[in-house]
Formats: structure tokens, sequence, C-alpha cells
């Protein structure tokens, strides 16, 4: 059975995670023994895309409160650094409508990529109105209208998006993700730790300028990464 699917039958991590929401700073966590770090099992992909020497490396859910706070953030900073914004999606399981958002993210995707991250970040920052999954629908045929295009009734008919979005789930499991949102400032130094975790956001800058620092010498990346 599919890692994601196990999630799915464990109704017990909601309870324990709510508890153990309320010691933390708000990052949402999909174990709740997990620790506010992220111990990083498989690094091959903690690199920035090809012909950039630093990125910002992510991991989100949709539903994620804790997500949405830091989605201003990580989008200035990416437009501030002209560097890539590498979001994955890693949809908590007992959050009720973020799979679903990520699927029709997906669709706006097969738009245009930056269709698809307006979406997002405009579902972050209604992330309050939005409840239910009927909600979420009605959200995303708004904003189809918007940008004159008719949202599908079946979003995902044979459902390759879906597909999409339980590989990043899954590849998000293989380096270790416990938490969201997860942040990384990725590099392509070949030597020392070409990654580090933003744990604490107001160190987000300076993080990414000790980064661009450390990485000017470097040959530009040959790492294709991301969507």
């Amino acid at each position: 059975m599919p890692a994601y699917s196990r999630f799915l039958l464990r109704p017990y991590v909601i309870v324990a995670t709510a508890v153990f929401f309320s010691l933390t700073a708000g990052a949402q966590f999909s174990n709740p023994s997990a620790a506010p770090t992220t111990p990083v099992h498989n690094a091959k992909v903690l690199r920035p895309p090809t012909g950039a020497r630093v990125a910002i490396y992510e991991f989100e859910d949709l539903e994620c409160p804790d997500c949405a706070r830091a989605n201003p953030l990580l989008k200035e900073a990416a437009e501030k650094y002209h560097i890539p914004w590498v979001r994955h999606d890693f949809p908590l399981p007992f959050h009720t409508w973020s799979f679903d958002a990520a699927v029709d993210a997906r669709w706006f995707d097969t738009k245009s990529k930056k269709l698809g991250d307006d979406f997002r970040d405009a579902v972050f920052a209604n992330q309050a109105s939005i409840t239910t999954q009927d909600q979420l629908r009605a959200f995303a045929q708004k904003f189809a209208q918007e940008h004159q295009l008719a949202f599908p009734f079946v979003v995902d008919p044979q459902g390759k998006l879906a597909a999409q979005v339980k590989a990043d789930y899954d590849l998000g499991q293989s380096i270790g993700i416990q938490h969201t949102p997860t942040i990384w400032i990725v590099t392509n130094k070949t030597s020392g730790s070409p990654f580090v975790e933003v744990v604490d956001r107001t160190r987000l800058y300076e993080l990414i300028d000790q980064a661009m620092a450390e990485t000017k010498a470097e040959p530009a990346a040959h790492h294709p990464s991301g969507r």
C-alpha cells in the first residue's frame, strides 16, 4: 500500500497533531513526534534548477495556515533576489481540501506555470474563506472566470494531475518532510553543505545573502529540479 494511503488510514493523527501543533511555532506536522527541523534522508534533489546558483525550495500544503503566512514572504524574496522558487505539494492527510486544491493548481499549471502559481497564491490569500471542497470548487471556478477560462466539471478525469501531486508527496517523504511549510535555501555549491533549512523565517534574507555570496565563484547549476 502506498505511503500516502497508509496516512489516510490513520485518523488518530488528526487529534495528536492538533495537540502537538499548539506546542509549536505554527508549522503543521504529518507526524506528531516530528522534530522542528528536517532530518534529510535524500539530499540529491535539494539543488537549484539548471542555470541558477541559488533557489528557494519549498514543500507546501494549500490548507496549511503557516504556509499561507510564509507565502508572501517567499514570493517577495524570490522577486527581490531574482531566484527560482521551487514549489512542491505536500498535502497533509488531515486537511480536507488540500489535495483537491493541489490538483486544481496543477490544472491551472497546464494553462501556464505562472497561472498555476497565481492560483496557489490566491488560495493562500483567501484560505480563511475556504473551509469545504464545495467552497474550494467555487473559488477555483471564480478564479478561472476571472482569467477567461472555463473550469471543467471533472478537473482530472484520467488522474494524471493527482499522480503528479502524489509524486511530490512521495518525493517529500523520501527527503524526510515532516511538516509544512518546509523551506530550504538550496545552492549549486560543490563543497560543504549545498542547502540550509529556513527554520526562522526572519533570517530568510540573511540566508539568501549568505548563499549568494558563497556561490559567486560557482558555475551555473546543472541539476534540473522542480516543476
